[in-house]
């Protein structure tokens, strides 16, 4: 369990610290933090996500910069900007939303509702076309009855996350919701909901990657198997996203750039081929 307040470094020292790793060869910074959003609030007394990206984004050699962890309540919009002004910010965005039924927000203490988190995904697929979003969603916490689940299934439904990971709730010691709430739903009962929601977005997951069939995408090479390369697209956190499976037509070396031509899709896989030209 993570606990305390959230301590930000000085941007200084960040933009120092990717310069660095730049000269000796790193090309790919993904941003990581318990809550992005909230970003230079003890420094600056104000969010400055949107500063340090851009100040970022600037330094010669950066060829991506992919954000996680940002939270739905008071999301610094500015950002949006930021990532539609610079190339290589890449349209990706990992954000919390956790689940959409403004009973089990609240119960969470989320301090957003569902309406306002739906108006928020709208902004930021309006101001950043072609972002990919990956959320996290809980099933099974207190309170989230039949009703509140098919309201998740149905968000998850109109929404079409491009990336979507899911977990059942587990009551863990000392955290609000084991203090407030009894852990009463049923452990199978979490199990099936959890299954369910996958189910779902394992086909729009499919359909996501079915739609990248016949396109020129540009990835980085992560590593080298047998019969392939393996790749990641802009929209492809390493570790936790879909791969690209890239035929072994010509050599490519491991932590470069090269353009692949989509032939293939699988869930949570693309198959490809280095592009001719």
């Amino acid at each position: 369990l993570i606990t305390g307040r959230f301590k930000s470094r000085p941007i200084e020292e960040i933009l120092d610290e990717v310069s660095a790793l730049v000269k000796r060869g790193v090309h790919e910074f993904n941003i990581i933090a318990q809550d992005l959003s909230s970003y230079g609030l003890d420094l600056y007394n104000e969010m400055r996500l949107p500063q340090l990206i851009d100040r970022m984004a600037s330094i010669e050699g950066v060829e991506w910069i992919r954000l996680h962890y940002a939270y739905p309540a008071q999301f610094p919009m500015e950002i949006l900007d930021v990532m539609a002004r610079h190339d290589n910010v890449c349209k990706y965005l990992d954000i919390a939303l956790q689940h959409i039924s403004d009973k089990v927000l609240k119960n969470m203490r989320r301090h957003i509702t569902g309406d306002e988190t739906k108006a928020l995904l709208d902004e930021i697929r309006r101001k950043v076309p072609g972002i990919h979003i990956r959320t996290t969603l809980m099933v099974g916490f207190p309170g989230e009855g039949e009703e509140e689940f098919s309201q998740l299934k149905e968000f998850v439904r109109q929404q079409r996350f491009e990336r979507m990971g899911a977990f059942a709730y587990c009551e863990e010691e000392d955290t609000f919701g084991a203090k407030n709430f009894e852990d009463s739903i049923p452990e199978e009962v979490k199990q099936s909901r959890l299954n369910e929601l996958m189910a779902i977005q394992e086909e729009i997951a499919l359909e996501s990657n079915q739609s990248k069939i016949g396109k020129r995408l540009r990835v980085i090479i992560d590593k080298e198997e047998d019969d392939y390369y393996v790749g990641r697209t802009q929209w492809d956190s390493p570790e936790v996203d879909p791969e690209v499976l890239v035929k072994k037509t010509k050599k490519l070396e491991k932590g470069h750039f090269c353009d692949v031509d989509i032939i293939d899709a699988l869930p949570y896989e693309l198959i490809a081929q280095p592009s001719l030209q």
